[in-house]
């Protein structure tokens, strides 16, 4: 016991002393570029001739083209290929309540992200509000210049409403990636899961732990990817039941549209009790070897919660985990949105679709699963890496 103490202890340092140089390299390397994103011509701009066709007298009968057909705007300017990242930098993450401008160097990362996997151009955004119709105003007021809208990094509640709404006035795609992305890459992973230990999604007993942005949108899209599925949603007080006085509407309403089984309180050890899955998109350390012992026959952990996750990958073995992933990228099984968002917009743009469905993602979880010929414990979803992953899921987003 007292080596494999020292073995875990010596391990908890040694991810300290990566992400402490880590840290250095990349507050270096972000102080050299000055970020991370440029503007780039798509034409050079070399002599007087060049000028004229760029911008005048030359532009002006481009604009007037597309200020009397507006659909061409998607052929003659950016909007065709390109798209808003945007935060208002309340939720970023863990890191929390950062604000705008700690915000956003994430929003570079992300549109270097779109960039690399799909050929995507994306321009960070971020708002200097945290006020819900602000934001939603203001999305709204610059999405002429864009083909689409990821929302990124936005706090929960207040996330569904700015998403829900912006998606109503606008006719081009929007997806706040924290919910749908991370739904559609845990959707993924569970769908090989099935297959390596050989059960059933809707047969099974699933326990999410973290009812924010990213637990309420992968429980949903659970629910209808396998109607029959049990769910069991647990926050910082417990299991979310019916007789809690204490929930806020979203809770409320996953109780009242059944997506979540609400029968009786406890707290996450009573709701693991024979579970198959636990799903942890929460806080770290929540998740003991213990819990994982009373669960069903070849637990599935997801411990997502970054940069710690709920539990180790080691101790959750421990408690006879079959398959483990967490978010990190330096265990098997990284459950990372860029196995989704880049080829989701990526296929939005190229097919002009105006609203990303469920159906959508369904398809994409589908087609990242497939990458994975033969589903093992410690190979689940392909690595993020893969240049297969974002034509794949581009291919079924129509």
């Amino acid at each position: 016991m007292r080596d494999a103490y020292r073995d875990y202890s010596f391990l908890v340092y040694f991810h300290a002393m990566a992400k402490k140089d880590n840290s250095k390299q990349a507050i270096a390397l972000h102080k050299k570029l000055g970020g991370k994103i440029r503007i780039v011509p798509t034409v050079p701009v070399r002599n007087r001739a060049d000028l004229a066709l760029v911008y005048t007298p030359g532009v002006a009968a481009v604009s007037s083209l597309v200020a009397k057909e507006p659909k061409l705007a998607r052929i003659y300017t950016m909007k065709g290929r390109t798209v808003a990242v945007i935060s208002d930098g309340s939720a970023v993450l863990g890191l929390g309540n950062i604000g705008a401008l700690g915000a956003l160097p994430v929003m570079e990362g992300k549109a270097a992200l779109f960039k690399t996997f799909a050929d995507v151009d994306a321009v960070p955004i971020v708002l200097d509000t945290q006020d819900a119709d602000e934001i939603v105003e203001t999305v709204i007021r610059i999405a002429p210049a864009f083909g689409g809208i990821n929302l990124e990094d936005i706090a929960a509640p207040k996330c569904f409403d700015i998403e829900r709404r912006i998606i109503e006035r606008l006719d081009i795609p929007v997806m706040h990636d924290d919910q749908h992305g991370t739904a559609v890459v845990v959707l993924a992973g569970l769908i090989n899961s099935m297959k390596v230990v050989n059960k059933e999604l809707n047969k099974c007993w699933v326990t999410i732990a973290g009812v924010g942005a990213a637990g309420v949108a992968t429980m949903r899209l659970l629910k209808k990817f396998a109607p029959k599925v049990r769910i069991l949603a647990v926050d910082s007080k417990g299991i979310v039941w019916k007789g809690r006085t204490d929930l806020n509407a979203t809770k409320q309403r996953l109780i009242d549209e059944q997506v979540i089984f609400a029968e009786g309180e406890g707290d996450l050890a009573r709701a693991l009790i024979e579970a198959d899955i636990f799903l942890g998109v929460s806080q770290p350390n929540t998740l003991t070897a213990d819990m994982i012992r009373k669960m069903n026959r070849d637990p599935i952990i997801f411990a997502m919660a970054n940069p710690t996750p709920e539990i180790m990958p080691g101790e959750a073995k421990k408690g006879g985990a079959r398959v483990i992933a967490t978010g990190r990228s330096d265990f098997p099984n990284q459950i990372n949105n860029s196995l989704a968002f880049p080829g989701i917009f990526r296929g939005a743009l190229d097919n002009k679709v105006r609203r990303i469905t469920d159906k959508h993602k369904m398809d994409a979880a589908k087609a990242i699963a497939a990458l994975v010929k033969k589903p093992k414990a410690d190979m689940i979803v392909p690595d993020m890496f893969d240049t297969r992953v974002a034509k794949a899921v581009a291919k079924v987003i129509r």
